[in-house]
Order: C-alpha cells, then structure tokens, then sequence
C-alpha cells in the first residue's frame, strides 16, 4: 500500500526527463520544443514543491501499488503524449499560438497554486466553507486552473490528441470529484446561497445592480 500522491508525484518527477528523451530520440531541439520543456518541467517542479509545503490531503488516500499504477499513473501517463508528439512532428507552431499557449498556461499555473495554497492555510486556522478570494465566483479554481495549464501545454504542442487526454480527464476524474465535493460542502451552512452564486469550474460573473432584482439579505 501506498498514497495516491506517491503515483501523482512519480508522474511529474518524470516530466523532464520524458521530455528530454524525446528531444534526444526525435532529435527536436526546436524553440517550441525548449519551450515546453521550460514550461511543463517548470510546473511540475512547482507541483513537487507544492507537496511538500502545502499537501492536498486527499493524496494521502492509501490504495494498492497496482491501483495506484493501473488507474493512477497510467491514466496520468497520458500526458506524455503531448511533449513526445511536440518533438516526433515538428510541427510549425504559429507564433500567435505561442503566445496564446504561454498566457493560458500562466493564468492557469496562478489559478492552480493560489487557490490551493488559499485553501490549504484558511483550513488551517478553521474548517468551513470557503467563499472568499479566488473561490468567491467559481467552486473550483484550482481545477480550473490546472485545466487551463495543461490546454497551455496542448496549444504549444500542436497537436489534438493532448486536448482529448485532458478532455477524457475533466469528464472521467475532474467532474466526478467535484460533484463529490459539492456534496461535502453541502453539509456547510450556505452552501445554497454559495452554489447559486457560482459557477462548478468556470465562474459565474455577478448580475449588475439593474437586472439583480431586490436585495433581500447580505452576502
């Protein structure tokens, strides 16, 4: 038996060099190809720090070493596709789609990280609901912004088969657990009021004052 975040954290140690070694085999020196390897390698760092300083308690689920490979690591291993196929195509990244990468990527790393590090250290000093700060509009910005990260690394790739592994990964591990924890939320006093005013990933932007109708209590 181990944790979930054992097979989590194998996945992003070996980012960098899964990355290098397609450079290496498909001989892909490329500036998208450095590119990447600058920004994945980078978030994946980030990730293992983040572990170490601010865990997410739900990785230290204990489950069998074949679980943890068969439906944790494998599943993760997916996103390997993208790096290698980066360096195996060549592809001709437009520069517009560089930029585009780079910014979605940089919002998503913030999203990610801060919305975590919020939760980690507000749990810390008390455990309630929480509704404030990047959490005010949408239930999960940390899914959000690791959502966006990886299309980030998807647009630099060029490629549409890493859009449909983190696609299969919204709808096949993203959506359940947020449906999951929805419901342990709801045990929170104002939950309702919190849920109607939010979006699950995306936010959801507040009615201006002229079509909000009345106002009938305080947020």
């Amino acid at each position: 038996m181990t944790s979930t975040g054992f097979f989590i954290n194998l996945h992003k140690a070996l980012v960098i060099p899964v990355t290098v070694a397609a450079m290496l085999t498909f001989g892909n020196f490329s500036t998208a190809m450095w590119l990447y390897l600058g920004m994945h390698g980078t978030y994946s760092i980030l990730w293992l720090i983040k572990q170490r300083t601010y865990p997410d308690r739900r990785f230290a689920e204990q489950v069998a070493i074949w679980i943890g490979i068969l439906f944790v690591f494998l599943p993760l291993a997916g996103y390997y596709a993208a790096p290698i196929l980066l360096a195996w195509l060549h592809p001709n990244v437009p520069g517009w789609a560089v930029a585009l990468g780079v910014s979605v990527f940089a919002f998503g790393i913030f999203l990610h990280f801060v919305s975590d590090a919020q939760k980690y250290y507000t749990l810390q000093v008390r455990s309630a609901l929480i509704d404030t700060g990047l959490f005010a509009r949408t239930r999960n910005p940390n899914y959000l912004g690791e959502t966006l990260t990886y299309m980030g690394f998807a647009i630099i790739a060029w490629n549409p088969i890493p859009f449909v592994v983190k696609f299969a990964w919204i709808f096949g591990f993203f959506v359940r657990n947020m449906i999951k924890k929805d419901r342990v939320m709801a045990r929170h006093p104002g939950f309702v009021a919190y849920k109607a005013r939010t979006g699950m990933l995306f936010p959801r932007m507040p009615l201006s004052r002229a079509h909000a109708g009345p106002v009938t209590g305080h947020a």
